[in-house]
């Protein structure tokens, strides 16, 4: 138990985990460095765009091409993957949809470089000219939520419509002089510290304990939610999993969430261990411009894939509003 940021980080094998999911001078982002294209691999199929530093970043783009496009941005160390039930959700009701493998991430290539803020919205910015969206809604949980707030603060104009912060890290996850009531450096230490001793037995004690609230007292746990988690994780690669924890717990987002002035609806459970309420929405709503929040009572750090029927009606009305 970590006293002052409230995160209970205790897992089945007594290693301290208390954070997940989060999961380029950016005035003016990079050009893209690589045209849209299609790999095959054996009888796989592909879509990926090639960033300007040469970086293959996966992506799905379903749905049709004139609708508004929504974008999602998983947390870490997951992937595209876990946007499932929404992807699938709002393409029923008419959207683009389109989500991508953060580099380093899933089925992106496993960088040892660029694994920080700058370069995924970058890597965003990338994408969104090669697939030339506008007016986008952007979506993201934990690492996620700091991607879509650094990227949309910086976003070319006529970009990006809306914006979604889900359990999200922004406006900084770390304790400091600036931010006493953060999470103690100490944490992100144990969490990489577990990654290196064991990423396998790390990437299953977390969404076995409070990524999901799974160590609550009476808590439905699902297994197929620890594996598909385990999955994904252990997809993507080690170092860019490694440098990513710095990325999501010490990076300042607060100058950009004050830039951003697009509708921003900030999501969150008021039992999130990983992310703790009162260091991250509570904080940012103060800080947004044009911003609303929402909080679950009860509700864990992944609680859009617990409870995706109320996530996706919530979002579905912000975006419809």
């Amino acid at each position: 138990m970590i006293e002052k940021s409230d995160l209970n980080g205790i897992t089945r094998r007594g290693v301290l985990i208390s954070a997940s999911a989060f999961g380029a001078g950016l005035a003016l982002f990079p050009t893209l460095g690589g045209a849209q294209q299609i790999q095959s691999e054996g009888d796989k199929t592909m879509a990926t765009i090639t960033t300007p530093d040469g970086t293959n970043i996966f992506y799905k783009d379903w749905g049709p091409k004139d609708a508004q496009p929504i974008v999602f941005h998983h947390g870490w160390p997951l992937s595209s993957d876990d946007w499932d039930s929404q992807m699938l959700f709002f393409l029923s009701k008419g959207y683009r949809v389109i989500a991508h493998d953060r580099r380093g991430h899933g089925r992106s290539d496993q960088t040892d470089t660029g694994n920080d803020m700058d370069t995924y919205a970058a890597d965003v910015a990338a994408l969104a000219r090669a697939l030339d969206l506008k007016d986008a809604v952007h979506i993201g949980h934990s690492t996620g939520g700091g991607e879509v707030a650094r990227y949309v603060a910086r976003s070319e104009p006529g970009r990006v419509a809306k914006a979604a912060l889900l359990g999200a890290v922004p406006p900084v996850m770390v304790q400091s002089e600036n931010n006493p009531d953060g999470v103690p450096m100490e944490v992100f230490d144990g969490l990489r510290a577990a990654l290196v001793a064991n990423r396998a037995q790390f990437y299953l004690d977390i969404p076995s304990g409070p990524f999901y609230g799974f160590n609550r007292d009476g808590a439905a746990v699902s297994e197929g939610l620890i594996r598909n988690w385990w999955r994904q994780g252990m997809a993507g690669g080690a170092k860019a999993h490694y440098d990513c924890i710095a990325a999501f717990s010490e990076t300042d987002f607060t100058e950009d969430l004050k830039a951003i002035t697009v509708p921003t609806l900030v999501l969150h459970g008021d039992d999130d261990q990983v992310v703790p309420i009162e260091n991250s929405a509570d904080k940012a709503i103060k800080l947004l411009p044009n911003g609303t929040q929402k909080t679950y009572q009860g509700l864990s750090h992944g609680f859009f894939a617990t409870h995706p029927d109320l996530v996706n009606a919530d979002l579905l009305a912000f975006i419809e509003s």
